[in-house]
Order: structure tokens, then sequence, then C-alpha cells
């Protein structure tokens, strides 16, 4: 029985430790990507250091050739002229240059191939750093989308959206209403100055009368008067 409990307890330490995690995974999974981030760096450090270091061996290797071929020169020279004991002295000189120059090419070679594994790990570094940010700002990017998604199927959130659309609709459909009617009273303006104006040269006498005037009904009642008579 305290067994069982003991495994209980622990799978219930899982089940809260992973639910934290899942919680927590888009910050977990950004601190893990700064952390290999860094590494990459000190990586690329490591290669340029290992690339500068070749380079000197290869400065302290071209000089170790040179100081051979001087030797062997002076040498030469001491043995023509029969100084074997100077002659022995340079090729001593010689062979521990030489030791010397065996060391450095293979040193050269190691460099080499750790620079090889050391710029093959980088790049492969960096291309999966890359992706993991890709994945980063996918997860951040969905995480977002599913915090909205929440959000308006809750509609507590976002109630409002409904009641300002609705305003704003009234408040477009007052505003054209008042278009309209500008539009009307100006034409309706328009319309009343242009018949004052014809009314005014119609009574000057200026064109066709608008309507019966008093002389014309004076005249139309002597005519009926004199028929009748």
């Amino acid at each position: 029985m305290f067994n069982s409990i003991l495994t209980l307890i622990r799978g219930r330490a899982h089940e809260a430790e992973q639910a934290f995690i899942d919680r927590n995974a888009v910050p977990l999974l950004a601190q893990q990507i700064r952390d290999a981030a860094l590494g990459i760096q000190s990586a690329r450090r490591a290669v340029a250091i290992a690339v500068a270091q070749n380079e000197q061996e290869k400065s302290h290797y071209s000089a170790i050739l040179s100081r051979i071929a001087d030797l062997e020169t002076r040498a030469v020279a001491a043995l023509q002229k029969g100084s074997d004991e100077l002659a022995r002295e340079a090729a001593e000189a010689i062979a521990q240059l030489e030791a010397e120059r065996d060391a450095s090419e293979k040193a050269q070679t190691q460099f080499t191939q750790t620079i090889g594994r050391l710029k093959a790990m980088v790049r492969a570094s960096e291309a999966r750093l890359q992706e993991l940010q890709r994945g980063e700002r996918l997860a951040r990017a969905t995480q977002q989308t599913q915090k909205l998604s929440v959000a308006c199927d809750d509609n507590s959130g976002l109630a409002s959206l409904d009641e300002a659309e609705e305003t704003l609709a009234r408040l477009q459909a007052y505003q054209n209403r008042c278009e309209v009617a500008a539009s009307i009273m100006k034409e309706m303006d328009a319309s009343s100055r242009q018949a004052s104006i014809i009314e005014k040269l119609a009574n000057a006498g200026f064109g066709a009368p608008l309507g019966p005037s008093a002389d014309d009904v004076l005249t139309r009642l002597r005519q009926r008067m004199n028929s009748v008579a």
C-alpha cells in the first residue's frame, strides 16, 4: 500500500511538472533558444581561434623551411671549404629543424581537420537554430490565435464589437440622411430663387405671363356681359 501511495505521488508530481512545462512552453523554448544561440556563438569563437592558431602555425612552418634552406646552403659551403666541424653543427641544427617541421605539418593537419569539423558543426547548429526560431515564432502566433479564439468563444472581451458596429451603422445612416436632406434643401433653394426671378420677369412683361391677370379677368367678364346683352 505504501509503495502504491509513493508511486501515485510520483505520478501526480510528474503530471504537475508536465502541466507546468506545457503552460510555460513558449518562454521555456525562447530561453532554450537563447542558450543555444550563446553556445553557437562560443563555437564560432572556437573556430576563429583555431583558424588563427593554424595561420600562426603556417607562418612558423614557413620560417622553419627558410632556416633549413639557409643552414643547408651554409653547411654545403662549410663542407666545400673543409670546415667539417661547422658543417656538422649545421647538420645537427637542420635535423632539429626538420623534426620541428614535421611536428608543424602534423599540427597543421590536426588544425585543418578540427576546423573542418567545427565549421560543419556550426553550420548544422545554425540551421537547427533557425528552424527553432521559426518554430518559436509560429508557436507564439498560434498561442495568440488560441487566446483570441478563447476570447471570441467566451464573448466577454469582444462583446462591445457588436455594439460598436451597430453604433457605427446608425451614425453612418444618420449622416447619409443629413447629406440627402442638405442636398434637397439646396435644390429647393435653387428652384425657389429661379421661380422668383421668372415671376419678376413675367410681371415686368418679359415673356409669357405665368397665370391670368386681373385685366384678363375683366376682359373676359366684359365679353360675357356683352354677349348676354
